[in-house]
């Protein structure tokens, strides 16, 4: 069920007792990606409430898209998201040897887009592939 902090500018969330907090991250809050009812959320942070338990903060944006609010139940499935965050290092070297408008081209794309390309480099399985997926991104970005 969807509660809400009291207060002005109270956050309403979903209460996750089953995490536990991971004492490595600040304030110990644990990274996440999954679905609350049919709305995706990816690289998504559940947030310490203080007595040990995590809370998935539920913004106002996805509440619209959900159609829910405080008192109202969700379903929510969640798994842990360890993926690496940044930019590979190899991406890094090779903007250093192209055009500066290549990195401002990749630091000016939408977050999901970037990500997407980010992903794929991560996802490769061997140093083959990250290499080719390294190149399309290149590409894409010297093109424009």
């Amino acid at each position: 069920m969807l509660k809400k902090f009291q207060g002005k500018g109270g956050w309403t969330y979903a209460e996750l007792p089953g995490v536990r907090m991971n004492k490595n991250n600040p304030f110990g809050w644990v990274r996440v990606s999954g679905k609350i009812d049919d709305f995706r959320l990816e690289k998504y942070k559940l947030m310490p409430m203080g007595n040990g338990r995590l809370f998935l903060p539920v913004k106002s944006a996805i509440r619209k898209k959900i159609k829910k609010e405080a008192g109202d139940y969700v379903d929510i499935h969640l798994f842990l998201d360890e993926r690496p965050e940044g930019i590979p290092e190899e991406l890094i070297a090779c903007f250093e040897n192209e055009p500066k408008i290549v990195r401002k081209r990749f630091d000016a794309m939408p977050d999901r887009i970037r990500n997407k390309y980010l992903d794929q480099i991560f996802d490769a399985r061997t140093d083959e592939e990250k290499t080719e997926e390294i190149l399309k991104l290149l590409q894409i970005l010297t093109d424009q």
